[in-house]
């Protein structure tokens, strides 16, 4: 377990949170919660503030540590450094099981049915508190009602109150302290904190307005590098009309992907307003304008990105396109696009905060399989920040940051890693495309020997190569072959170019130097 969840003292601080001049960040609209740590997760100031909800809870709780239920969590670092010895509840509650470690305990919980999982939380003080772990009951309602649920708060509230046919009122907490757990801390502090401002304050991409098409592929997509487009959503009407009223209104009886369920659009919404958990729900549907054709007018593809090759394939091109909505802190992990295709994202709505790294260089934390079928991740987008984000500080190829908000567009070249946390609610659309920039690398991607486990959405993963191929020879012949010349002239190039500055060494070893 990270040592930041180790140092943190018992003591919790008021304080306000500083403005910050200049900044459109959302506001604060009351005093948070502090949490101190000495030198932890790397060094420096490691103080975590709490959101407004949070820190509410916290105090009518005692002062101290994360609620469930009315218990109290605390992280092992407060039990080591207690003036007066305590001991562990969790230790003297949890009997056999005791030596397993919290995560996999829960795993094992994760295997229970609802009444069972009900049942175990009245068998010690400690059970009591694994039990009511969140998200254990969030796979119960997922699993068992899909996305017929009415957020009521928590997610063993919800099932509750769906299993009971009323609205829950829920009992009298139970009142239980000295339950000591990194585990548990962890997941609630992800959940309840606030970004903090040095990990929004870096900005490091290109911003650019009224930029040619011409001068957008010499300098950003020709390079494969990021760039934040301005002004460029002037014209759309989504700009000014999506409101939540419009939304409601052109999507009444439809429903969208929120994760791995489908919801209508008032339930998701409920939940959004409602939700503070470590990995909120993410609304995002691939065919929201075949189900709302109103939302596909709304919006056009910005003159930057209209040369889409794969539109040749017709029905039988892949997913391309999303609507994405989420609350404060939803957003998605460190990922590469799909089909190594790249794509843009223009937010309508909100704002959101992108970290992204270059194909070579892989994040800290993020370990991609040899094969790149599998990535090994942290569990959430705040655990990264926590723990792995200042080490960025060091490395000598650091992140192109940036905070994009309602009207901008990012540029995401392909192959590019990157993080996206929305700071408030956001709505946004993204698509993926194929410009004869990227052609060849998605020809490459798409017949790769595991094509069937790299290549998304499309049912016919195997045979995709040869389609887009044939197509894109029968639309724009000689177009590849053409491409696949200039590549190797610019690879000749490169080789040249590299060996020439290899030959400029010392004269001590045979070549030259050159001096100023």
């Amino acid at each position: 377990m990270p040592s930041a969840f180790h140092c943190l003292r018992p003591s919790l601080k008021r304080k306000r949170k500083p403005k910050r001049r200049g900044s459109k960040h959302p506001k604060k609209t009351s005093e948070s919660t502090n949490l101190a740590a000495d030198d932890a997760a790397g060094g420096g100031d490691a103080s975590f503030d709490l959101k407004s909800s949070a820190s509410a809870s916290t105090a009518s709780g005692g002062g101290r540590g994360i609620g469930l239920g009315g218990s109290l969590v605390q992280p092992l670092g407060n039990l080591l450094l207690a003036a007066a010895r305590r001991a562990n509840l969790r230790d003297s509650g949890l009997g056999a099981l005791r030596p397993l470690p919290d995560d996999l305990i829960l795993d094992v919980l994760s295997l229970l049915p609802a009444r069972d999982l009900g049942a175990l939380s009245a068998a010690s003080k400690a059970f009591y508190v694994i039990s009511s772990h969140d998200p254990l009951w969030r796979a119960i309602v997922l699993a068992e009602l899909g996305g017929n649920f009415a957020f009521a708060g928590s997610w063993r509230a919800t099932y509750i109150a769906a299993a009971s046919g009323r609205a829950h009122c829920p009992p009298r907490a139970l009142e239980i302290k000295g339950f000591y757990s990194d585990y548990l801390f962890q997941s609630w502090l992800c959940a309840n904190m606030e970004m903090r401002t040095e990990w929004l304050e870096r900005d490091t991409i290109d911003r650019r307005r009224g930029l040619s098409v011409e001068k957008f592929i010499a300098e950003y997509e020709e390079p494969n590098w990021p760039v934040l487009l301005e002004g460029c959503l002037d014209t759309w009407p989504a700009l000014q009309k999506w409101t939540r009223e419009y939304l409601l209104e052109v999507s009444a009886g439809k429903e969208f992907a929120v994760g791995p369920v489908s919801m209508p659009l008032d339930r998701y919404f409920l939940y959004a307003d409602n939700v503070q958990e470590e990995r909120p729900l993410y609304l995002f549907d691939a065919k929201f304008a075949e189900k709302v054709p109103e939302m596909g007018s709304d919006y056009e593809v910005p003159v930057y990105f209209q040369e889409d090759l794969f539109k040749v394939l017709g029905e039988e091109r892949p997913d391309h396109r999303w609507i994405i909505i989420g609350p404060a802190g939803s957003g998605s992990s460190f990922h590469v696009d799909p089909n190594s295709t790249s794509a843009w994202n223009a937010v309508i709505k909100g704002a959101k905060k992108w970290v992204m790294f270059p194909p070579e260089v892989p994040p800290p934390g993020v370990h991609p399989s040899a094969d790149g079928a599998e990535v090994t991740s942290p569990v959430s987008i705040m655990e990264w920040f926590m723990n792995f984000y200042g080490a960025c500080r060091t490395w000598e190829k650091r992140p192109i940051e940036c905070v994009c908000r309602a009207g901008d567009i990012v540029f995401v070249p392909n192959g590019w890693w990157h993080l996206v946390i929305n700071l408030e609610e956001s709505i946004a659309i993204t698509q993926n495309y194929v410009s004869r920039r990227n052609l060849l690398n998605v020809l490459d991607f798409l017949k790769r020997p595991n094509a069937s486990e790299l290549v998304s959405g499309t049912k016919d993963r195997v045979n995709l190569h040869n389609k887009f191929r044939n197509a894109i020879d029968a639309d724009y012949p000689g177009t590849i072959s053409q491409l696949e010349v200039e590549a190797q002239k610019k690879a000749a190039a490169r080789k040249k170019k590299a060996a020439f500055w290899g030959s400029a060494v010392d004269a001590n070893t045979g070549g030259f130097k050159f001096s100023f």
